[in-house]
């Protein structure tokens, strides 16, 4: 296995530590999907926004959160309403301009 590591590192022109990091960047949100709640940075990096930008919706209420004990956290299912919301309305903004 770690001839095989090696060789294909070796292809790529990089290190068997640089590749082996980029298997693992690109495999953990696969392990992320199984989870019904994400802490605010988590659903930022989901979202593609800066952490500021997530506390601030959450804050206003446009993505609904849950505390846990102490802990602040936002169902993957609230990120999806929001996506919904935001399609819809800019959906009705596009066949307003039409």
């Amino acid at each position: 296995m770690s001839a095989l590591l090696a060789r294909f590192a070796d292809l790529l022109g990089v290190t068997q530590q640089e590749l082996l990091d980029a298997v693992q960047e690109h495999t953990a949100p696969q392990q992320d999907s199984k989870r019904v709640a994400l802490t605010v940075e988590e659903a930022a990096r989901r979202l593609g926004v800066g952490r500021t930008t997530m506390y601030a919706l959450v804050a206003s209420g446009e993505v609904q959160s849950v505390q846990i004990g102490r802990l602040r956290r936002v169902p993957v299912q609230a990120l999806d309403s929001y996506l919904a919301a935001c399609t819809q309305a800019s959906a009705s903004t596009v066949a307003l301009a039409a």
